[in-house]
């Protein structure tokens, strides 16, 4: 059975539409004008057990959004969930001690107290025992670095400092199920590396189902095998990145060093030039003219090192969801 899978997955938002002005005031006192938003529109998604899955989008596509209904923060309007066999809008305890919900702009963690009393908390909330909890939390502080930390006021904490913390806030339980809503979102490249690290070697350790969605792509490139892409609430494209960037870029990029300067108008008979033309160059031709673009090259200029390269998959995702397809 996998450990996620949705059908036709549905949440539609009707809110009242007003006028501006005191006209429009008095008006929507007599009759109200309704504005629907499909925030999810009809999702399918199998995630199987120890997957860690890239759930990407633009802003408002959806995104999280799909992660409350799948924990069970919110009903959908439609549609199926199951989540461990259990449907996430049941909220019941035995399927809430087994997922793990992290949201990079939410804290659980209590403001003014320091980090271990919340864990403490949270110990007794998901009735973990004692030396099951000291071994747990004991191997996260120490992974993340944190034992000079938990002692600390959690306003006084750095915002990596207060990601870790959540880290482990969500983690000490051991859930199955991890949903990272933008779990590196506004930490430094340092924080984000480190953050990664530790959450490739708890995937490789507790094999838990990762579900991770994230605006920096080195999250995703170098935690997830397989992405799902979705806009506008639909998804757009479900495989490895590799995939997409065959299936959503038509070019390829042909990187280029000369023996001898060139010129622009040696080069642009065979493609595309986006890079400073000299001793060097970089040049975007169609995928399929890739092979003979690159041989003329070679036979007709003073080429003395070519490498073929796929476009990056941040440019990939970027002009994906700037053209809407």
């Amino acid at each position: 059975m996998p450990a996620i899978e949705t059908r036709q997955l549905r949440k539609t938002y009707v809110s009242n539409k007003k006028a501006p002005g005191i006209k429009g005031g008095i008006k929507s006192l007599f009759s109200r004008e309704k504005s629907t938003v499909e925030a999810v529109c009809g999702i399918d998604l199998t995630i199987e057990q120890g997957e860690l899955v890239g759930f990407l989008g633009p802003n408002g596509a959806g995104k999280t959004t799909t992660l409350k209904m799948l924990s069970g923060i919110l009903y959908p309007t439609s549609g199926e969930a199951s989540v461990l066999g259990y449907t996430p809008s049941d909220r019941k305890p035995d399927m809430l001690r087994r997922i793990s919900l992290v949201m990079g702009n939410k804290m659980q963690l209590w403001w003014d107290l320091p980090a271990w009393d919340s864990f403490m908390v949270l110990k007794e909330m998901y009735e973990v025992d004692d030396q099951r909890f000291k071994k747990r939390v004991d191997a996260l502080i120490e992974a993340l670095q944190l034992s000079d930390k938990v002692n600390t006021q959690v306003r006084k904490l750095s915002l990596g400092e207060r990601m870790k913390c959540e880290l482990v806030a969500a983690l000490l339980h051991s859930p199955e199920i991890v949903f990272l809503d933008e779990p590196t979102i506004g930490l430094d490249v340092v924080s984000q590396k480190r953050i990664r690290d530790f959450l490739k070697e708890l995937h490789s350790e507790d094999n838990c189902t990762v579900l991770l969605t994230s605006h920096y792509m080195q999250d995703v490139q170098e935690l997830c095998k397989r992405v799902v892409v979705i806009d506008h609430g639909r998804v757009i494209f479900e495989g490895t990145l590799d995939t997409l960037t065959r299936e959503f870029s038509d070019v390829r990029r042909i990187r280029l060093s000369f023996s001898q300067t060139v010129t622009v108008d040696d080069l642009t008979k065979y493609g595309k030039i986006v890079g400073d033309v000299g001793d060097s160059a970089v040049l975007e031709v169609p995928r399929s003219e890739t092979a003979s673009a690159t041989g003329a090259l070679l036979q007709y200029l003073p080429v003395s090192d070519v490498a073929i390269e796929e476009i990056e998959v941040e440019e990939v995702i970027r002009k994906l969801f700037s053209e809407g397809r």
